[in-house]
């Protein structure tokens, strides 16, 4: 018998696994398990070059992995200033008026909707403290940001514009730019003249990044953008990724033949720790931006219109990347959105079970509920969304929606009930990408979703490990402590299931092991 790689002993192992609920050792060589028991069952795998780690009690669970992430395209997207602690525009101001400049320009990042109280998003708020800019503020749904005026001239942007998907240049009634732009088209037409950090400086900080998120014991990530692929080629070639990235390239509205086959093409591509596997569409944008697909226009009436300006399209670009075998993610926010993506999904009849997902949810009726099931559609949420909103219901999501809509909110615990797999994440650098902090917020909700019923803390658990594999496309391979499963494995210093989730919010994180290397531990 060939030696382990490491042997882990002294845990208590909660293995999700039904044959083998629970164990004390595990054993691991070239990145697989391969023994799970007690002590005497991992005796034999340890030789000369075995590492053996005594967890010392430490509670021993499948790699926790964030189902939604951004942790390469989002290096850009967090660049800058954090605003993210910006409540109301007086602090708005005084944060523009200290910023740091990156070349010349002021970049912020974070920025809540709420933030101007009620009033149009508008650069003219902001010019006087933002000197001679220029300045481009992204806000912290990711789908609109705030340009000043001498930002849009340097993009060449003086007035609306016309996009293949839904997006736009605000403009005032003179049709002047207001600075607000919303969705990915018009917010790129100013992002692309940004400075942007030098290839060292975006290889440290992913390292730095991806390091931190193994620090709180995310051992893999769904990576819901195709990132910068170059750059975690070079990366992992290099070193030892700290997690496991599984990327979904978008597929955004005019993509033609061409476009559908080099997302084939790129399917598999990969390296140690990552891999593209899955494609990733919108079907709407952000409730506050006024984007998301609603059956019933918002309190402003808007969200009548869906990403993809003939939703026939989208229907059948999914329906060709299901013939060639490709898993796809939609991001869908309204009840519209979700609605439309499970008719696409029933169109493709028993071969769509399973395959295919649906992100964020934010909004959907009951009798949607039980469809996730019935089609095999994974429904991928995101807890620490809930708390940009507020529970007396006075934030821009609640008022945009209303409060038959808003009732409806993140519907973890409806969803678990009804049947559905459900997968759960951060959406960094949406919000923080602690995987403890996910945890303990699915278990119980914040703001608008505060009435509604958590996960219970095993529903919590599964929703990133057996169901976060399973909306991969991996329930044989990972998500449980088993033989033949991937070594992704996290140790903390509590019980998952038995701790109050204030206590796992903060519970250390004495080990985090990806691929059987040991990315992380704990002091």
């Amino acid at each position: 018998m060939p030696a382990a790689d490491l042997v882990l002993t002294g845990a208590q192992v909660r293995t999700l696994d039904p044959a083998r609920p629970t164990a004390s050792a595990v054993a691991v060589r070239d990145g697989v398990i391969t023994a799970v028991g007690g002590t005497e069952d991992v005796r034999d795998w340890r030789g000369p070059g075995t590492e053996v780690v005594d967890l010392r009690g430490a509670h021993l669970v499948p790699g926790l992995v964030d189902a939604h992430s951004h942790p390469v395209w989002g290096l850009d997207m967090a660049t800058g200033t954090d605003l993210s602690g910006v409540t109301d525009l007086a602090g708005l101001r005084a944060a523009l008026a200290g910023a740091e400049r990156i070349d010349g320009w002021i970049v912020g990042h974070g920025l809540d909707h709420n933030a101007f109280e009620g009033r149009p998003i508008h650069h003219d708020l902001v010019a006087d403290v933002l000197g001679a800019g220029p300045a481009f503020l992204r806000l912290y749904d990711g789908h609109s940001a705030l340009a000043d005026a001498t930002a849009l001239a340097a993009a060449g942007v003086t007035g609306p514009r016309a996009f293949a998907q839904h997006a736009e240049v605000v403009c005032d009634a003179a049709g002047r730019p207001t600075g607000h732009l919303v969705e990915h088209a018009a917010m790129d037409l100013v992002a692309d003249v940004v400075p942007r950090p030098s290839y060292a400086e975006r290889r440290a900080r992913l390292l730095e990044l991806l390091s931190a998120m193994a620090a709180t014991g995310l051992t893999g990530a769904h990576v819901m953008d195709g990132g910068d692929l170059g750059l975690v080629r070079e990366v992992a070639q290099e070193t030892v990724l700290p997690l496991r990235l599984r990327f979904a390239p978008w597929c955004m509205p005019g993509a033609d033949e061409d476009a559908l086959r080099e997302l084939v093409r790129l399917q598999r591509t990969g390296g140690r720790h990552w891999l593209v596997g899955g494609v990733k569409f919108f079907m709407d944008g952000t409730v506050e931006g006024g984007t998301a697909w609603l059956e019933h226009p918002d309190c402003h009436g808007q969200g009548t219109a869906a990403f993809w300006p003939d939703p026939r399209r989208y229907a059948e670009a999914v329906h060709a990347l299901h013939t060639a075998g490709v898993r796809t993610a939609t991001h869908a926010i309204g009840d519209a959105a979700v609605r439309h993506v499970l008719d696409t999904v029933a169109a493709l009849g028993p071969s769509g079970r399973g395959a295919h997902r649906i992100e964020h949810i934010e909004t959907v009726p009951d009798e949607l509920l039980p469809r996730f099931a019935e089609l095999g559609v994974a429904a991928s949420l995101q807890p620490p969304h809930t708390g940009y909103t507020r529970d007396d219901g006075t934030d821009e999501w609640s008022r945009r929606l209303g409060g038959e809509r808003a009732a409806r909110a993140w519907r973890l615990r409806d969803l678990r009930e009804a049947g559905a797999t459900l997968a759960l994440g951060s959406d960094w650098p949406i919000a923080p990408y602690d995987v403890r902090a996910v945890l303990a917020t699915a278990r119980r909700p914040k703001g608008a979703a505060a009435h509604r019923p958590g996960l219970t803390p095993l529903q919590a658990l599964e929703g990133c490990t057996s169901h976060a594999a399973a909306a991969g496309g991996e329930s044989g391979v990972a998500g449980r402590v088993a033989a033949g499963c991937r070594a992704d494995l996290t140790a903390l210093a509590v019980d998952p299931v038995h701790a109050p989730g204030d206590e796992l919010a903060d519970a250390p994180v004495a080990l985090t092991v990806t691929g059987g290397h040991v990315v992380h531990r704990g002091g």
